[in-house]
């Protein structure tokens, strides 16, 4: 076909600019073709007749074509066509005339790119028409189609806009980008496109031209005038420019749409007429060079690349690369890709790999080292033609090349460098290649948040002498707010104000774009036009034209500028560019992927790499110049290997740590150099407030990069040295002061109750620190910790005034600047607290900031780091006065002017938006936790002065316990202070209330929830708050009486049967050997303390339970008490240790003495050691007795050091017994006065006593002339010997103080005991026996007077033997005259075996005596306490008969002499009981030891290690009971409810009043007796009655118990019914009820986890569906946005909440996908056993199937198991997820079946990699791969690294390893190896399923 241009002119007319276009065409055609090659289309210019209508004709190829005259020449594009047209585009023009001349409607679709634009405006420009052109955005609407209202003098006119101007003037409407425009708008052009006829809002008709015409043959012009018909032109043509949707996102076409346009594709130009375009712009450029690029570039732009998902190369950009080649020609091709088509950021793994590879293919891979700009060696501006540009010289390569760039329209003489930026390598080079860019095309800088992008961007502007228009630019941006916003003039005239984008473009500045990655690319598209062909139609009508466009028209149209201008035609300043600056895509997710194909075809872009160490040092050290040297390595070092990890989570740490941020902590730690940088770095991450596995990750980076926290040796900080005052105008808070501020604004500044206390001082100083550095504040904290509270504090004591605002859900950008109204129709806005803080220099406080979308806070970011902002009425911000100077509508920045933020922590509970991750870095940000429990209480106590102590004690520590379950995610609710401050409030207003009933106004929030509940309870009864109890559960042992007491007879002082009255003893003194000291190790280990009495009262206090083992035998206990601390001490023996622990702390103390005595196999030796603390000044060390080996041992706790002690040099170290030497020896210690520092021991069978002095090093021996059996010592220097085997008692008196030089002597004296007297003479023989206990004190004359009952004082002594419950020894030991005793006897002695069944613990053998007799004496409550075994204890008498006892360890037998009463108390048995029976029985009778505990209690410690406290004093129980009551508060009692009237009648005199008969009830009436709220008579709640009578009314009240006692059939009508929905349940399924409970038992297990987790999965989904303003409605509330709108009267003006609609073509969200891989291997069976880990394998399973049950479309998820037999045992398949109980069980047998019958073997690692290969083939939002094992690693010679390295081996697959409990420290050497928070050991099975709800909250939930 031969096609034609032929362009007929008028003969000899003007034929200039026509005559020209055709030449420009005749030059393209027969360019360098010779003969035309027959196919080429020709032109010719033909000649028609002179006339009017017949204008030039124009022809392509056979299609003609007649032009008209313009009427509006000034709309006719203009310069679109090139010197050379493509064979292509002429094919195009021709089909689109055809079109035209059919009068058909076009559609012109294509990939991205200006191409169909220019196709389009070369058409309209060849064919003098007249062109409407309208941008759709998402922003549209009909208004902006057809008509819009402006008021003009007060009244509301239609302003016709494009579609209708278009129609009725006979104009071609170019419709560009129908893909964008939302559903509803664009079918308003439907009956318009085919019909030509609309119907308008002011009542006028558009007609199609024929039938226009037809009308008028029958009427007159002016009837269709009257009935408002307008005829639509014939010459009016629409040109739709659009994308294919299903391949772009966006929008599908309506089919009704669709069908009324004729489409054509426009796809890039084809190879050739692209290269030949390439090679006309590079001459310099190698051709093959070139002929490679747009090969690779076509390569990408093909039909299988997309499939791949990589987006198109932007072909129409290859222009502008070429075109720096040419300048640069020995740049290689590879970067000009890259700054086209930044792959590396853009692409994930497997895009980058298909790049390189095609790379590849053309050989673009340069091997050689790519050659760089290196840097800008200089700049010279200058102006010609009035235009601003720069001679810019560019290193490269060791040459110099000059380019010529547009420069800024800055004065020349102004300063251009910035004095504050730092040149380093990367940053001269970034520069120097963004000179090139800025020669041909306006560009994009990627970077990471706080890189640095701005900084560059600026300096860029400096160089240039560019003045900078920053725009911030945020997700909800609509197209008018980027080009022209409404407004009202004074009158009432609605106009359009240019934004500052368009102002920019107008005086040629460089705008920069910041935040271009959160607009919606709906929004920018208005941008494109201006981008690629820097034009732009704004809404008001005026239009903007590139500089050479505009002066053409003016040359053609002969006119001025000013008459351009009044028809609102203006020029684009040449100098005008745009650098847009955006955070790297995310690549793979939904939303964050905005680097599409369209917005590449729009900038060349730069990636700004984080600089690398060397350069940040550099930077660092040049901003600040004081930086500690060390601490700038050390934290360089471990950013910069943070931001080298593949692993998310570090990869988020390092997001935290910019270079913003770091600059900061340099600030700060330069002016306070010795702060630590641990604290810095954590403070920077918020490391508070990380999910636990970051956390933990953090900590281990740390420590590997010998960051440390502070370790003080200084004890912990008090509050005096955080003092805060006020003095001569400077603040102090500790070390920091700061001038206070004089406010002329007294009434803003906060005033607030606020009490001082360490925590919240601490944090206030960082504060102080960081506002006088200049920083703005971001303060994070869960809720009621007292954010607001410091914040005002902290601007009270500063003096400064305060503006407050609070952001919420529906806070938009406007309000938070502006809040516009209406005055008199009249637009006025209100400044926001924001601006007037701005402007008078206040603290603005931001609340709540996390509620707020953060699309709307990070316009924060403009302002807080450049210092500019644009409101909404066209006034901006600016920092620096010097930019003001003549600009009108600034507002300058007060230099006082302070940001403080404060926002909740990121994460569940609180779902708000996570400020801190997008706006984190730029302020300094402080977390602020509950105070710890010192200053919590200091600060309790000034908010209820008047409550107990110990009540507050109790409330902080259950507290404290609730916040660290929330921290570890047990508890979803983290409880605070404002809490616990409003408890006390309560208290401190009503006393009388019991705690346990206030607590509830916190906890009743809860008490729906029953697994909350239980935690709950747990952890308040563990404190001691009863909640739940009532006042009637009180359960004290019941009380027996004691017999009566008997007269024993006397002891006397006398003759010894050989007459001798007293022996002297000689007695030796000598110093002592000590060895040592060996430092010994004390392990430290939580000793959770319980408070028993929370249910129920009882005897016990509270218990603890000590770390012991099952085989531990506990041999010895005592107490030792200084001031109000008592400190228990536990020996046990197999092997030895002891345990120690503070009675108030919460933590207790092991040190392990095996080493010293080697633990023994039965039966040869059984150590046997006992305790005795010593008292001051040697506090806190213990003399340690072994008995057989009389080993002496001196241990000090405090500083670790154990001596050893021996007392004789000439006593040969004792024999060891040996198992033939059946008789050992035993050696005893006497501890009575340990305190004092000084212990006896002596030889059981032997006939010496060794005194040992610890304090003077000293012992002294005393020899005696008898045998010993035992010793008590009565007092310090009287002591009662027992000699063996005639049990006859001796006392023994020594001198106080024996000095070494008079060896004292010590007389020995007989005690004779003898009956009461049955004649003189005669002596009854009685059988001795030996005291169990001889108190060494006596008691009380009160006492004593009531427990013998005669009043009488006298020294005397109580003593306890298996006789007797108690004996009271009168005048002994001090008075020599005869003593009288007084006994209470028991009906059986101890230890003979009575009548009753001795039970469990009577069958045992005495093999010996026991070496422990459980009994002591307490003084002051007159009691003897011992520990009985149950055979001992009558039974019958203390329980009733249908009641069996409960298994107890021993009974507690209190024999109290005051009450004449005997009390038992059972020892709960213990939870475990040592294997070693018999030796168990030579230690004491019962399973339980006793000791002293304070003056009114005992401590007992059972076998199994469990420590409980027990008031047995009555006056004690009687006090607590009392606190207890009260804690519980009152039961209900009735209430009245009374109104004091004034009844405004005087008393008269009082009387009785009349007693009605009938007693019915009266109110008032001043004549009744016992009536209520009357007058003058006898009655309730009057008055001026003689006394208060009550009758008996009473308002009627359900009490607590009846409201419990529900009647029984009720409630087992409930059971029932339950008990049948169960089995019906069952029968559904088919399950029987064995398997039901089989099942049960895993799913209770983990009922808790499953719970908490389904309650953050629901949460999260509601957050998700959270609904989202929908604007532009016709009805809902008003929208800010669109008041002027309203004002004209249009309709769509309102905003309301709805479901946003997925934006179109945005990817599905897809659904999380989780592996489980759990192992299955024979060795979790066989350990089950030991430590069930196959069983917590299994509730592990249970616990993911059931939680993440029906939300199967957002967590897929499937089970593997790995065994011997293989590595890929399928459990839960995919598609197969269990439905019901029933399915789930088989899974779980399935599992267990398994375990029992495969292969031994391992296949953790072959697991754990096949799981992470599969799970990523298949789509997913992301990956989780948990495995579970047991694998001991390198018993099947694994290296961890090795697992390390499979573990992270996808970066896009998150792994994690939980191994089950293993051998000696395996586990914790494995944890080292493995990557942080990926791996986790669970010593305690119990541990899995924390675990992994840790594991889920943390990551996966953290980004639903």
């Amino acid at each position: 076909m031969q096609s034609r241009l032929l362009l007929l002119g008028p003969p000899g007319g003007y034929s200039g600019p026509a005559a020209r276009r055709v030449r420009l065409l005749l030059r393209q055609v027969l360019r360098g073709r010779p003969g035309g090659g027959g196919l080429q289309p020709e032109v010719r210019l033909l000649h028609a007749g002179a006339g009017a209508d017949t204008g030039d004709t124009i022809n392509i190829g056979d299609v003609s074509y007649k032009l008209k005259t313009p009427t509006n020449p000034e709309l006719v594009p203009q310069n679109y066509i090139s010197d050379s047209v493509a064979q292509s585009v002429i094919h195009h023009l021709r089909w689109i005339m055809q079109k035209d001349l059919l009068g058909q409607d076009v559609f012109l679709i294509g990939p991205p790119g200006p191409l169909r634009r220019s196709i389009a405006m070369q058409y309209l420009e060849l064919t003098k028409r007249e062109v409407e052109y309208i941008a759709l955005s998402r922003d549209t609407t009909e208004t902006d189609l057809k008509q819009r209202r402006e008021i003009r003098a007060g009244t509301a006119f239609y302003i016709d806009q494009c579609a209708v101007r278009a129609a009725t003037k006979g104009r071609t409407l170019v419709l560009e980008g129908l893909e964008k425009a939302e559903r509803n708008v664009l079918p308003v052009l439907n009956n318009l496109l085919e019909n030509r006829e609309m119907q308008l809002e002011d009542g006028r008709f558009l007609m199609s031209a024929e039938r226009y015409d037809k009308l008028l043959q029958d009427h007159s012009q002016t009837e269709l005038d009257a009935w408002k018909i307008v005829r639509v032109s014939e010459n009016f043509r629409v040109i739709a420019l659009g994308l294919p949707v299903p391949r772009y996102t966006g929008n599908p076409l309506d089919p009704p749409l669709r069908s009324r346009f004729q489409a054509r594709d426009i796809y890039y130009l084809p190879f050739k007429d692209q290269l030949k375009l390439l090679y006309s712009v590079g001459a310099n450029v190698p051709a093959e060079k070139v002929s490679q690029l747009l090969s690779f570039a076509t390569t990408l732009c093909s039909q299988e690349s997309s499939t791949l998902g990589l987006p198109d190369f932007p072909l129409d950009s290859l222009p502008a690369a070429v075109r720096i080649l040419d300048s640069f020609p020995m740049m290689s091709i590879k970067h000009a890709i890259h700054w086209l088509y930044p792959y590396t950021i853009l692409l994930g793994h497997e895009g980058k790999m298909a790049v390189e590879g095609v790379l590849k293919r053309f050989e673009l891979q340069d091997s050689r080292n790519s050659i760089l700009p290196k840097e800008i060696v200089r700049v010279e501006r200058m102006i010609e033609k009035h235009i601003s540009q720069a001679i810019v010289t560019i290193q490269i390569a060791e040459k110099e090349v000059t380019i010529k760039v547009p420069s800024g329209t800055k004065p020349l003489n102004q300063l251009c460098a910035s004095d504050r930026f730092i040149q380093t390598l990367s940053h001269k080079q970034l520069l120097a290649e963004m000179m090139q860019s800025h020669m041909v095309k306006d560009m994009c800088l990627i970077g990471g948040k706080g890189c640095g992008k701005t900084v560059i961007a600026k300096n860029f502007a400096d160089i240039l002498g560019y003045n900078v228009e920053p725009i911030m630019l945020y997700q909800d941006m609509t197209a008018r707010d980027l080009l022209q916003q409404r407004y009202t003039l004074p009158n009432g005239d609605t106009a359009w104000r240019y934004s500052p984008l368009v102002t920019a473009a107008l005086e040629g500045k460089l705008v920069l774009l910041d935040g271009i990655h959160r607009v919606n690319v709906g929004t920018l598209t208005v941008l494109q036009r201006l981008i690629h062909d820097r034009e732009l139609n704004l809404y008001d009508g005026s239009r903007l034209l590139r500089e050479d466009r505009y002066v053409r028209l003016k040359e053609e149209l002969k006119v001025s500028d000013e008459q351009l201008q009044k028809r609102s035609i203006f020029p684009i300043h040449p100098s005008f560019r745009i650098i847009a600056l955006a955070e790297p895509p995310v690549i793979g997710s939904a939303t964050q992927q905005w680097l599409g194909p369209e917005f590449l075809t729009m900038f060349i872009f730069h990636y700004m790499k984080p600089l690398v160490k060397s350069e940040e040092i550099q930077v660092i050290k040049e901003m600040v110049p004081n930086m500690p040297q060390e601490a700038l390595d050390k934290l360089l070092s471990f950013t910069h290997k943070l931001r080298e990890t593949l692993d998310p989570t570090a990869q988020s740490l390092a997001a935290s740590l910019s270079t913003r941020q770091l600059l900061r902590i340099s600030r700060r730690l330069a002016l306070y150099p010795n702060e630590n940088l641990h604290s810095a770095v954590t403070k920077a991450c918020l490391s508070r407030f990380l999910p636990s596995l970051a956390r933990s990750a953090l900590e281990k980076n740390l420590a590997d990069a010998a960051i440390e926290r502070m370790t003080d040796n200084k004890l912990e900080p008090e509050l005096k040295d955080y003092r805060c005052e006020v003095a001569s105008g400077s603040l102090r808070i500790g070390s920091v002061s700061a001038p206070v501020y004089n406010a002329n604004e007294k009434m803003k500044v906060p005033d607030v109750l606020f009490y001082d206390n360490l925590q919240h001082m601490i944090v206030m100083e960082d504060m102080l620190k960081d506002f006088l550095l200049g920083e703005h504040l971001l303060l994070v904290g869960n809720q009621g910790v007292g954010k607001n509270k410091i914040v005002d504090r902290f601007l009270h004591l500063l003096n400064r005034p305060r503006e407050y605002i609070q952001l919420h859900r529906d806070t938009t950008v406007q309000t938070l600047t502006l809040q516009p109204s209406v005055k008199d129709g009249l637009i006025v806005y209100e400044d926001s607290p924001l601006v007037k803080a701005v402007k008078s220099g206040h603290v603005l406080v931001v609340d709540e900031a996390d509620k707020a979308p953060t699309n709307v806070t990070c316009i924060l970011k403009t302002l807080v780091e450049n210092g500019e902002m644009i409101l909404a009425d066209g006034r901006r911000i600016v920092a620096n006065s010097a930019n003001v100077d003549g600009r009108e509508n600034v507002v300058v920045i007060h230099p006082d002017f302070r940001m403080v933020v404060l926002a909740n922590r990121p994460g569940f509970p609180f779902l708000g938006n996570d400020f801190f991750s997008t706006l984190g870095d730029i302020f300094s940000c402080h977390a602020v936790d509950n105070p710890k429990p010192q200053s919590e209480l200091e600060m309790l106590r000034q908010y209820g002065p008047n409550v107990p102590e110990p009540i507050l004690q109790k409330l902080v520590a259950a507290f404290g316990e609730l916040r660290s379950l929330a921290d570890q995610g047990i508890i979803n609710y983290p409880y605070s202070t404002r809490e616990v401050v409003n408890i006390v409030k309560h208290l401190q207003k009503f006393p009388s209330e019991g705690l346990a009933s206030v607590v509830k106004n916190v906890f009743d929030f809860d008490s729906y929830n029953q697994d909350m509940r239980e935690t709950l309870m747990n952890t308040l009864h563990k404190y001691g708050i009863p909640i739940g109890a009532k006042p009637t559960s009180v359960q004290l042992a019941k009380e027996l009486p004691l017999p009566e007491q008997t007269f024993m007879g006397y002891w006397t002082i006398g003759q010894s049967r050989n007459g001798m009255q007293k022996l002297l003893c000689p007695a030796e003194t000598h110093h002592i050997e000590i060895k040592g000291p060996v430092l010994i190790n004390v392990q430290e280990y939580p000793a959770e303390r319980h408070e028993e009495r929370s249910l129920t009262f009882t005897e016990e206090y509270a218990s603890w339970k000590l770390a012991l083992d099952e085989i531990n035998l506990v041999c010895d206990i005592a107490t030792s008490q200084e001031n109000e601390e008592t400190t228990l001490y536990v020996v046990t023996c197999n092997p030895v240790t002891l345990h120690f622990m503070n009675m108030i702390g919460k933590t207790a103390h092991i040190v392990d003495l095996y080493d010293i005595f080697p633990r023994t196999s039965s039966g040869v030796w059984q150590p046997f050691v006992t305790v005795a603390p010593l008292g001051n000044p040697l506090k806190g060390q213990v003399v340690l007795h072994e008995q057989q080996s009389n080993v002496i041992l001196l241990l000090d706790t405090t500083s670790r050091a154990l001596r050893r002690i021996i007392l004789s040099s000439e006593e040969d170290a004792p024999k060891r017994p040996s198992w033939w030497n059946k008789d050992a020896e035993t050696y005893k210690m006497c501890k009575e006065f340990s305190h004092k520092n000084w212990l006896v021991f002596y030889k059981e069978k032997g006939n010496s006593l060794t005194v040992l002095d610890v304090l003077e090093g000293r012992a002294h021996t005393i020899t005696l002339p008898i045998t010993l059996k035992t010793v008590f010592l009565a007092a310090e220097d009287k002591w009662l010997l027992v000699e063996n085997q005639t049990n006859q008692k001796y006392l023994l008196t020594k001198p106080a103080h024996m000095e070494s030089e008079d060896s004292g002597v010590c007389q020995l004296h007989v005690l004779k005991e003898e009956l009461p007297s049955t004649g003189f003479g005669v002596t009854q023989e009685t059988k001795l026996s030996i005291p169990h206990i001889l108190s060494s004190d006596q008691l009380s004359s009160e006492n004593l007077s009531s427990a013998v009952g005669q009043k009488i004082a006298s020294p005397n002594r109580i003593l306890s033997d298996e006789n007797s419950y108690a004996t009271i020894v009168i005048g002994f030991p001090d008075l020599m005259s005869p003593s009288e005793v007084y006994s209470w006897q028991r009906p059986s002695s101890l230890g003979q075996p009575n009548v009753t069944d001795r039970g469990l613990y009577g069958g045992r053998k005495k093999s010996a005596t026991p070496k422990r007799i459980n009994c002591v004496t307490l003084l002051d409550s007159n009691q003897i306490v011992k520990i009985v075994p149950p055979g001992e204890v009558p039974l019958k008498d203390i329980y009733p008969k249908d009641v069996n006892p409960p298994h107890a360890a021993g009974y507690i037998e209190v024999t109290d002499l005051q009450s004449k009463k005997l009390r038992y108390i059972p020892i709960p048995r213990s939870e475990s009981l040592s294997p070693y029976t018999t030796w168990i029985s030579t230690i004491s009778d019962t399973d339980a030891l006793l000791a002293k505990w304070g003056q009114g209690g005992v401590v007992t410690v059972d076998m199994g290690g469990c420590v409980r406290l027990w008031e047995t004093g009555l006056e004690h129980l009687q006090r607590s009971l009392l606190e207890w009551r009260n804690m519980i508060g009152q039961e209900d009692k009735p209430v009245q409810i009374t109104i004091d009237r004034d009844s405004g009648e005087d008393v008269s005199t009082p009387k009785h009043g009349k007693v009605d008969p009938d007693n019915m009830p009266h109110v008032g009436g001043n004549t009744w007796a016992g009536g209520t709220g009357g007058r003058d008579t006898a009655g309730l709640g009057g008055k001026g009655g003689p006394y208060r009578l009550d009758a008996g009314h009473e308002v009627y009240q359900v009490t607590e118990a009846e409201k419990e006692a529900v009647p029984e059939e009720v409630k087992r009508a409930a059971r029932e019914m339950a008990q049948r929905a169960f089995k019906q349940r069952l029968k559904e399924i088919q399950m029987s009820e064995y398997d039901a409970a089989s099942y049960e038992r895993f799913s209770r297990a983990v009922h808790r986890q499953v719970h908490s987790l389904r309650i953050i999965l629901d949460n999260l989904q509601a957050k998700g569906k959270e609904r989202q303003w929908l604007r532009h409605q016709a009805t809902g509330e008003l929208d800010d946005a669109k008041i002027i709108d309203g004002l004209t009267g249009e309709k769509a003006i309102y905003k309301r909440r709805g479901e946003q609609e997925p934006q179109l073509g945005s990817p599905q969200q897809k659904p999380k996908r989780l592996s489980l891989v759990v192992d299955v291997s024979g060795s979790m069976y066989r350990f089950n056993g030991v430590d069930s880990r196959l069983e917590r394998s299994m509730e592990a399973v249970c616990m993911v199937m059931e939680a993440f049950e029906n939300y199967e479309e957002k967590f897929k998820y499937d089970i593997i198991g790995h065994s011997g037999d293989g590595y890929n045992i399928s459990l839960v398949p995919m598609n197969k997820i269990p439905k019901d109980n029933k399915q789930r069980l088989e899974i779980l047998k399935t599992m267990h079946a398994h375990a029992q019958f495969c292969m031994s073997g391992d296949h953790t690692l072959e697991g754990t990699e096949h799981a992470i290969k599969e799970i990523a083939k298949e789509e997913a939002d992301e990956y989780f791969v948990i495995v579970l094992s047991d694998a001991n690693l390198s018993r099947y010679g694994i290296h961890p690294d090795k697992f390390a390295q499979i573990l992270t081996s996808n970066p896009q697959v998150n792994a994690f390893a939980i191994f089950i409990g293993s051998l000696g420290d395996q586990a914790t050497r494995l944890q080292r190896t493995l990557p942080a928070g990926r791996s986790f050991v669970a010593m305690d099975t119990k541990e899995i399923p924390q675990i992994l709800q840790q594991i889920f909250t943390s990551t996966m939930l953290s980004s639903v």
